[in-house]
Order: structure tokens, then sequence, then C-alpha cells
């Protein structure tokens, strides 16, 4: 049995570090880089790095010519140097790929992962947490896709091979990674319940990490888990059993970027085709907080005054993406960053909820910008195809045979895999999309690019404000700063809320 030795937030734990304020949300493919999750940690916060497909990011940097050196310094400090030599044997390429010359692909996730692929997401999530603990000691957490479970157990195992203090899991019931964190730490044998459509029987995704290893490696600390949720009925059931319960929750509301949960009841769409969220999709804090572990809030808590708002009602504090997402050392490729930045100076940024975007079923917010994937034109005239494939589902052939597929891959490959034709209606590759928005993204052998695809949260109010006070962009650290309260401006109901390490730090004036 494992028991918790977390106790509710109050201000005295905050003010010792035991809890962060500020949550920087673990975003899209590589758009919470290390750069961004070490600068917020430095600063006291939870900074956190996006554990999706880090195995491609690590391997497209490597190929990339890793020019700064910073993959192949994390790679030397690897606690088993054998693997860590033959990824880097296998992907790095000095002074950078021939200009126009696609990318090696990397293996698709499957249930019979060669020790190869496994290599190279353990190898890759140590790595991006290596980099963003590197030189302080500063909480750093990863955040993980519940529906990306074939990469889990590896990816978690990488990452705690780093000694990262917080795990982070939504876009779905994370009701095992408790127990999978408890295995981990110990090198034992883990398996995950898979999701598979139309299964007969029973199948899991399963790691043996000393199998991998070769065993002889300490006991590792095992993580904090933070789950993400929608709901207070959700918490209320991971919380009832020990094997279940995480440490903490960041419950996200529907103004929250990247993937949001359905609408509950029917379905109702909007005059401009999204979805309609109403009371019922907001959770019950109260009941949150009555299940008495801390919390945390997402989904336009831009500005002290909003992470005010959700201290006073029990929250330790908030989960904050665009914001960063839109900071310096963010992994957003600068061009479209910039882009974002002057649309949002001009008042024309646009964020829409788009209920078909994602092969998982759920609603997923984009951007609005010409020449990416929310653009109609650059839609159609992307050809369709699945090499990523993290989002593909996997589906039952016959009675313990699996198959995968994905709403965004060619239709008729879909259809003739049992797929349901209306699925593929406006389904795009966000896979390749948030890869090329953050540089990463592909060239095909005939010249063709993946276009990107951007994600934020539907609240633009703290941005817009932050650019108006940094014209010419902001850091993490100014972004952290913001929040707090750390600023010329800050209200005084805003400071009062904050813990006197905290309020030291603000200009004497803004006390009285």
């Amino acid at each position: 049995m494992r028991v918790s030795t977390l106790v509710p937030p109050t201000i005295e734990s905050v003010a010792d570090g035991r809890w962060p304020v500020i949550i920087q949300g673990g975003m899209g493919v590589a758009v919470s880089s290390w750069q961004l999750a070490r600068t917020v940690s430095q600063t006291g916060q939870l900074g956190v790095v996006s554990g999706t497909a880090l195995d491609v990011v690590i391997a497209r940097r490597l190929q990339d010519g890793d020019v700064d050196g910073d993959t192949r310094r994390a790679l030397q400090a690897f606690p088993v140097p054998a693997m860590a030599h033959r990824v880097l044997r296998r992907y790095f390429r000095k002074g950078g790929r021939t200009p126009g010359k696609p990318y090696i692909p990397v293996p698709k996730l499957s249930m019979r992962a060669s020790a190869a692929d496994l290599e190279l997401s353990v190898v890759a999530n140590f790595a991006e947490v290596w980099l963003a603990k590197e030189g302080h000691d500063g909480p750093v957490g990863i955040n993980f896709m519940e529906k990306i479970q074939l990469a889990t157990a590896s990816a978690a195992y990488g990452a705690m091979l780093a000694d990262v203090d917080y795990v982070l899991m939504g876009a779905g019931i994370p009701a095992e990674i408790p127990r999978l964190l408890d295995r981990l730490a110990a090198h034992e044998p883990c398996s995950l319940n898979l999701h598979v459509a139309g299964a007969t029987v029973g199948y899991t995704a399963d790691f043996d990490p000393e199998d991998l290893t070769g065993g002889g490696l300490a006991p590792l600390r095992r993580p904090t888990f933070l789950a993400i949720v929608s709901a207070h009925v959700l918490a209320a059931y991971l919380s009832r059993e020990d094997a279940t319960r995480p440490d903490g929750f960041i419950v996200e509301g529907p103004r929250a970027g990247g993937h949001n949960a359905p609408a509950r009841g029917r379905p109702v769409l909007d005059d401009d085709g999204q979805p309609v969220f109403g009371p019922r999709d907001e959770a019950d804090l109260d009941k949150v907080a009555a299940i008495g572990l801390p919390f945390w809030l997402a989904g336009g808590y831009a500005s002290a005054e909003q992470v005010a708002h959700a201290r006073s009602a029990g929250a330790a504090g908030v989960q904050v993406g665009t914001l960063f997402a839109l900071c310096a050392e963010s992994g957003l490729d600068p061009t479209l960053r910039q882009e974002m930045l002057t649309e949002l100076g001009a008042g024309r940024l646009g964020v829409r909820t788009d209920p078909l975007a994602s092969p998982t079923g759920f609603p997923f917010k984009v951007v609005s910008l010409p020449q990416t994937l929310s653009d109609a034109q650059t839609y159609a005239a992307r050809p369709r195809l699945c090499d990523l494939s993290y989002l593909r589902i996997p589906f039952e052939r016959e009675p313990g045979t699996v198959g995968y597929r994905c709403p965004a891959e060619p239709v008729h490959t879909y259809v003739r895999k049992g797929g349901d034709l209306a699925d593929t209606i406006g389904a795009k590759c966000v896979c390749n999309g948030l890869a090329a928005a953050a540089g990463l993204g592909q060239t095909r052998r005939n010249g063709y690019s993946e276009p990107p695809i951007v994600t934020l949260g539907a609240d633009l109010d703290g941005v817009a404000k932050m650019l108006s006070d940094f014209p010419a962009g902001w850091t993490a650290a100014q972004g952290v700063d913001h929040l707090l309260g750390i600023c010329e401006g800050a209200s005084t109901d805003a400071l009062k809320h904050f813990d006197v390490p905290v309020a030291a730090r603000l200009k004497p004036e803004a006390l009285d």
C-alpha cells in the first residue's frame, strides 16, 4: 500500500517550497522545452517539459546537428552509456542534415516495441528532463497524454532516471499511473491496460526496465503525480483507492489550450461550429477541495488577480500555458510566435475550439493562422498520411491481434481498417502539425514540408496585458513575476493572497 506523505496546501506549505503557486503548462510537442521549464524552475515555480513525442524531438535535434551540444551533453550523463551511444550513433549528424533531406523516421509506437525503440524513448525523456534540471535545484515536471499509452511506461522511466520531480497527465483517466510510478521507481516490470477498440480480450502495454538496462541501478525517487481532470466526479473516482489516488489535481476548464474534455450532455455547436460549454462543464471546487488533496486551476488564469482568485477558492495555485507558450524561451518556432504576437497586438488573434481536428475525438484549441492547418486551403492541400502515429487508435482485428488506425490517415485506409468514414471529416494530422510548430516538421522527398498547427488557450486577456507591458516580448521569468504580482500595477487585493516571501519581493509601495 502506498501512503501519501502530502498534506493539503496552506500558505505556509507554499511559502516553504512544498507546493508551487505557478505550474507552467506542458504544451504541445517541444513547445514546453527544457529551456522554458528550466527558466520557470529557477524562479522557484514548477517548470514542466512536454513529454509528447520526445523520441522524435531528440532524434530530429540530433539530425539537425545538435548545434549547441546540449543534447549530447545530456546523453553523456545517461546512467547506461551503451544505450545513449546507440541512440547517438543512429541519429546524430555532425553539421546537420543536408538541406531538404527528410528526417530519418522514428519507429511507430506498438505493443511489440523493439529494444531500440524503447531505448530511444527512455534516453530522449531522460535528456529533456536532465537539461531542464541542470545547474539548479528547482522543481521540474513532465507532462504526458493518457491517450498515448504505448509510450507512457518507457517515457516515464526515462524521466525518472533524470530525477524528475513531478509527473502530470491528462486527456484520459490516469487511474493506473500511481501504481506505475511505484513500480518504475523500483525498476520492476510493469504494464498498463490498453484501450483497444472492439476488444473481446484484454490487452496490455508491458515494460521491463531491468530487461532493457541490464539492471544494477539504484532505486529511483518516485515523483509526485498530478492528475489533470475537468470534473470533480473524476477527481473523486481517482481518490477512492490508494492504487489510483494521485498526489494532487490540476482542474482544467474548457478555456484551456490543447485538448479539452468534451462538453457534457448532448453535443451542441454554436454558429461557428464550436462546442458549447455550460455550467455542467465547470468542476465543483468545493467538492474537489473536500477530497483533501492539493489542486491547481487551469484555463484562463493569466493574471495576478486570477491567481489570487484561485487561491481564495482553496487552490494551491494555477497552471498557465498560453502566457508561457508565447514567451522567449518557449519551443514554438520563432516566426510563428512573432506572427501570433503581431496578431495579438492588432487585436486579430483568434483561437477556435475545433471539435473535429484531433484524432482523439476530444475538442482541440486551434489558433487561426494563414499557412497552418487551421487554414482550409492548407488543410485541403496536405497529403493525408500517418507516419508519426502517436494518436492512432489500437483496434482488434481478431481476438489477440491488434491493428492501428487514425482518422487523419488516408480515408480509404481508415475505412478499410473498419473505421467510420464520418471520423475522417475535418481530422487533422496533429502529430506532424505540432512537430512543425516547434520547427521540427518533416520535409518529404518530393520537397513538401509539413504545415504546422498551433494551439493556445481561449482567454487572451492575460497575454494581451503582457504584450502591452512588454511590446518586444517577454521572458518566462517576467511571466512568473506577472502572475505573482511582482510588477508595477498589481492590485492590493491580488497581493494579499500571496505568502510573505513573495510579498517581500514586491516594490514596498505595492504593500501600502
